[in-house]
């Protein structure tokens, strides 16, 4: 590729990074990293620990958000002023090194040029994501665990902090289900996109005869609750019961009743949490998972009534989701976007974004033509 088409391709990325320091508001986003800063220093900050993690998880996000924007920056007036050397002097070996950084470049503002996208009323908000086995006997429960372990997975890679608030483990093999927090701001907003059915055909590993199975679980996710949600909920709509923990086989992890099921009794949505030695910490947790579900519930039935007004009668766009084949080949499909690898091992292992990304380009596009 020449000089020119290379200014040109820097050119375009300079205004695409510059739409992205607009929409994230980089000034805002400096103001609210020296308040955070000044709140992080406060002593008695750890007096309330809900409040410290919140205002430490902001403070962290505002400060690697910067840090990306200024290093994207700061990369491509490098890569300008090299193009400009490598012109001056003829210099082959400059003008391939433009181009090197052109490719990783272009990916990098891509990838940013998603959370400009993040527009919706929780998006901004932390993630709550349950994972229940369906169909599919003991490889849907198996089916579960991978799913499991790819979002946790997903979240190590970016340094996201997670919280597992409890884990119904299946006698065999796999779990029942799992619910775990991503704390890290636009983490509802990215993972809202994985709602849905997810299916996985392979040869069964617990079929002795070695027939080939399909099996199907569920991703939810809801964004976490804040307290401007304004969720009550009235102590006689609550079933608490207690229970004593435990892990995978039956195995006590406590010797204790600390465990908490909380049941909310008009609608029926039932949470439980078991991560902590204290019933009244895992009561709290458990509380916060029921609002934030309830939370769900309430935009649901919103979102219902509009669709009733507007005569929407399509089904929702998160069912039957995505495709995961491991015999006769290999093959992780979206069902939606049409994204596809034929890499299954690295997408369970964690490598979802490209999924991820792709399923919100698909969303803004899919909002754009209902407006």
């Amino acid at each position: 590729m020449s000089a020119p088409d290379y200014a040109e391709q820097l050119k375009a990325l300079d205004n695409t990074l510059r739409n992205i320091e607009t929409v994230l508001d980089v000034d805002r986003l400096r103001k609210d990293r020296d308040e955070l800063e000044q709140a992080a220093s406060a002593p008695d900050l750890w007096d309330d620990q809900a409040r410290a993690q919140q205002v430490t998880s902001r403070l962290a996000y505002a400060q690697g958000e910067i840090n990306r924007l200024e290093k994207l920056r700061a990369r491509l007036d490098d890569a300008t002023v090299l193009l400009e050397l490598a012109q001056s002097e003829d210099d082959a070996a400059s003008l391939a090194e433009v181009g090197s950084e052109l490719t990783v470049l272009t990916k990098a503002i891509d990838e940013l040029e998603i959370r400009t996208l993040l527009s919706g009323e929780y998006d901004s908000r932390e993630a709550l994501v349950t994972i229940r086995s369906g169909a599919g006997g003991v490889d849907a429960a198996d089916f579960a665990e991978m799913l499991f372990r790819m979002y946790l997975r997903w979240a190590e890679r970016h340094g996201y902090p997670t919280e597992v608030y409890d884990t119904s483990y299946s006698e065999e093999a796999g779990i029942k289900s799992a619910t775990f927090a991503i704390k890290q701001p636009y983490a509802y907003g990215t993972l809202s996109v994985e709602a849905g059915t997810h299916r996985l055909v392979r040869i069964s590993p617990f079929d002795n005869q070695g027939r080939r199975q399909t099996s199907f679980a569920a991703v939810e996710v809801v964004p976490v609750v804040e307290q401007s949600d304004e969720i009550e909920i009235p102590e006689d709509d609550l079933r608490v019961d207690v229970y004593r923990s435990s892990g995978p086989g039956g195995q006590g992890v406590n010797t204790t009743d600390s465990a908490v099921r909380i049941t909310h009794l008009p609608t029926g949505v039932v949470v439980s949490c078991q991560n902590e030695r204290s019933q009244l910490q895992n009561k709290a947790s458990a509380m916060a998972v029921l609002k934030a579900k309830l939370l769900a519930v309430r935009r649901a039935e919103e979102a219902a009534k509009m669709d009733a007004i507007r005569g929407d009668v399509a089904g929702s766009w998160g069912d039957q989701m995505r495709s995961y084949v491991l015999h006769p080949y290999q093959m992780v499909k979206d069902l939606r976007t049409d994204y596809e690898t034929g890499n299954p091992t690295a997408v369970f292992d964690g490598a979802i974004d490209p999924f991820i990304e792709a399923g919100i380009r698909w969303r803004k596009q899919r909002e754009r033509g209902e407006d």
